[in-house]
């Protein structure tokens, strides 16, 4: 009985246990019926009760946000992520008459133009329109979907420029000088297919920003298209474009057409795989080392 007592405390189960056990077994019952018992009961050894648990994993979804507070992604950010995105201020003249045929001042092209950039996630949108479109269309001036000037003005995205009437004369204030201004302080977009060049000649400053920042555009078939490449092939995607922290794309290497048979060495403008890890010489250099080698030793070798 003693025997098997501190056989299975060795194991680690408890007195207790074993010897509730061997009372109802009987002292001659075997080891393995004995340990079967014990597993039945339900009993296990200090050492397995000691270890902790695995702490229940939780399988989440790729892309779901359910994680627990206390992570953070890296690269997340608390702020919104329109802060991202640059202010727009449109030319409503110049969207409205492009979007008529340069024949009538289409304000449903207005619209498109804004749908368009609330759609990406801009919360600033500003378009500047003179004042005297609010007046109704005459015959050489006509005016198409009126009323989405007033609708776009009780969401305090048109801004009207000032005019007023002297003697029976228009005076109309220059718009595009809000248009450019506001930008500029904004540090926005300008939208518009117009190139400002009075304005660029007027100030320095202005002249750059206009080069850098003006998005030009496109219709067709009532769709407002700016272009994937604002500032030609060589510049900026438009999603870099718009925003203020762009992403800079990683360098895509051209692999070496010659492969392991180029002899330019480290003059090669292409991508050589297997030379990541190599010293790249030139070829002249590589064939100096290998029979300077061979030289040192034989001078060694006399010595």
């Amino acid at each position: 009985h003693q025997s098997k007592l501190d056989f299975f405390c060795k194991l680690g189960y408890g007195k207790q246990d074993i010897c509730k056990v061997l009372e109802n077994l009987g002292q001659e019952a075997l080891e393995d019926d004995v340990l079967k018992e014990l597993i039945r009961m339900g009993s296990k050894p200090q050492a397995l009760e000691s270890q902790p648990q695995p702490s229940s994993l939780k399988l989440v979804a790729r892309g779901s946000c359910s994680a627990s507070p206390g992570l953070k992604w890296l690269g997340d950010d608390d702020s919104d992520s329109s802060d991202c995105l640059r202010p727009i201020v449109i030319d409503g003249s110049n969207v409205a008459m492009s979007h008529g045929n340069k024949e009538v001042f289409s304000c449903w092209g207005i619209q498109l133009a804004v749908d368009w950039f609330r759609e990406r996630g801009h919360t600033y949108i500003k378009v500047f329109v003179p004042l005297w479109r609010k007046e109704p269309p005459r015959q050489d001036s006509p005016i198409a979907d009126q009323h989405i000037l007033e609708e776009l003005e009780k969401q305090s995205i048109l801004v009207y420029t000032p005019s007023r009437k002297v003697k029976g004369k228009r005076v109309i204030c220059y718009d595009d000088r809000y248009i450019v201004k506001v930008a500029y302080e904004k540090d926005g977009v300008i939208v518009s297919n117009d190139h400002y060049r009075d304005l660029q000649n007027e100030n320095p400053e202005w002249k750059w920003f206009i080069e850098q920042r003006l998005l030009m555009y496109s219709f067709v078939s009532n769709r407002f298209m700016p272009p994937d490449d604002p500032l030609g092939r060589h510049g900026p995607t438009l999603n870099n474009f718009l925003s203020k922290k762009p992403v800079l794309p990683e360098p895509k290497w051209q692999p070496c057409p010659y492969g392991k048979k180029c002899t330019y060495g480290n003059k090669c403008k292409f991508y050589h795989p297997e030379r990541l890890h190599q010293v790249q010489l030139s070829v002249a250099d590589e064939l100096r080392a290998k029979i300077e080698v061979p030289l040192n030793l034989g001078e060694e070798e006399e010595q």
